[in-house]
């Protein structure tokens, strides 16, 4: 059986498309980077709407900083853009954060490649050491 998307849920899909093509096509500022719009959460009552962001090719901390101080300030422009393009009594605030899911996986992923490693070395030496 299908799942059922609340309306939230599909206020939120929409909101997720039509703020990336804002940021990429309307976002003029050049401290601003290449933006990926990863997740957007809408409260229940549609008065939010948390947006997290990830930044292709940026890991200082001090630039992700500067991104996120350039979208938040550029919220209120975004949300009018938004208000023209989906038709919805209240266009929700818009809340812009760091979403830190793609260097978390790539850190358990290097853990797990560790892990690995060193059970195949410690199984290559218990082989080893059968064989004498």
């Amino acid at each position: 059986m299908a799942k059922e998307y609340s309306r939230t849920q599909r206020v939120a899909d929409q909101i997720q498309k039509e703020l990336a093509q804002l940021i990429q096509l309307e976002m003029k500022d050049p401290r601003l980077g290449m933006v990926t719009v990863s997740i957007v959460e809408v409260s229940r009552d549609m008065s939010f709407a948390d947006i997290y962001v990830s930044f292709l090719g940026v890991d200082d901390q001090e630039k992700i900083d500067e991104s996120l101080k350039v979208l938040n300030q550029a919220a209120g422009f975004l949300r009018s853009q938004l208000a023209r393009a989906i038709k919805l009594r209240f266009t929700p605030q818009l809340r812009f954060f760091f979403d830190n899911s793609l260097r978390r996986g790539a850190y358990l992923s290097s853990l797990i490649d560790q892990a690995v490693a060193k059970d195949a070395r410690s199984g290559k030496d218990s082989e080893e050491g059968s064989e004498e």
